[in-house]
């Protein structure tokens, strides 16, 4: 694992600079070659995709590489404050970016009707295993183990004494949000499909914890965690300041990712109301207001018999 020498800089934390074994970043590169290759799939069967979906999938992407193939990676293993970026980042940016991009309707639509490949997708998506994965019961356990049963425990240093620990950190933060956004976006397919109000609700449910754990770091004059208690000496940089800043990261990071999810569930909700309302005119359009005839001529038939 490369570690860096030279004191953090905005220039030095952003420079290229992927790690050994990248694994986080290779996992990237796959993700967008098999977006990539579903929209070519699309295209060819002469369907379009909305460009801004393909955008924010671009986005997050970008976040991933970023936040594991620039000097944030090396820095991020010896200041507590740019591991908390990534975690932030990677937990909660990241997945809601990706999702933004619609994958899994992109991939239904891509594949073939009657594929092997779509028929396993579709199993997955409303398989048993799958419901219990996306169920709040899970998932916001899950992320909130993932604060405090991270660094609260010795399985922090432990996973930080390794590359394959510290890369392994990293994909479960990116896996912890996409299970956590994915049910509660309902932008695609979902194995547990739920009224826009519930998955407001839900939304809300982890931010008390998280709010919590970045008010309690923040007041912290004691090292939470080992990792990142001996800086070079030339940095001048004291492990407990970095440590309070880590916690107002996240702090911050209680409210944006927040209020994002409720700025987007208040436009898919107005969207399917709309969309609803433009279904129901044309149905009225089709049968030329049968319904209204009918009553009407009902209302006539009970005139005559009361003459």
């Amino acid at each position: 694992m490369w570690m860096p020498m030279a004191p953090p800089s905005l220039a030095r934390l952003l420079a290229w600079h992927p790690q050994p074994v990248p694994v986080v970043l290779a996992l990237a590169c796959l993700t967008a070659v098999g977006y990539a290759w579903a929209l070519v799939a699309l295209a060819r069967n002469g369907h379009r995709w909305p460009p801004h979906r393909s955008v924010l999938f671009g986005l997050g992407v970008a976040t991933l590489v970023v936040m594991t193939g620039t000097g944030l990676n090396g820095y991020g293993m010896a200041m507590f404050s740019v591991h908390m970026v990534q975690h932030m980042v990677l937990s909660m940016i990241t997945p809601l970016l990706l999702l933004l991009g619609r994958p899994v309707t992109l991939a239904l639509r891509a594949l073939p009707g009657r594929s092997r490949t779509r028929r396993h997708l579709v199993r997955m998506i409303h398989s048993r295993a799958a419901r219990i994965l996306t169920s709040p019961g899970f998932t916001i356990p899950l992320f909130v183990l993932s604060l405090y049963g991270l660094y609260y425990t010795p399985v922090f240093d432990e996973l930080m004494s390794t590359w394959y620990g510290h890369a392994l950190m990293l994909v479960h933060f990116v896996v912890t949000g996409l299970l956590l956004f994915w049910p509660i976006l309902g932008l695609d397919p979902s194995p547990r499909p739920q009224s826009p109000p519930l998955r407001l609700i839900e939304s809300f449910l982890p931010v008390p914890f998280h709010a919590f754990f970045g008010v309690t770091v923040l007041g912290m004059n004691t090292l939470l965690v080992h990792s990142f208690a001996h800086p070079p000496r030339r940095w001048r940089l004291s492990p407990v300041a970095d440590q309070q800043l880590g916690g107002g990261l996240a702090w911050g990071f209680t409210e944006l990712p927040n209020l994002a999810v409720v700025l987007i569930l208040a436009v898919t909700w107005a969207t399917a109301s709309g969309r609803e309302a433009r279904r129901h005119d044309r149905s009225e359009d089709r049968t030329g207001d049968a319904q209204r005839m009918a009553y009407n001529a009902w209302l006539s038939s009970m005139r005559d018999d009361g003459r």
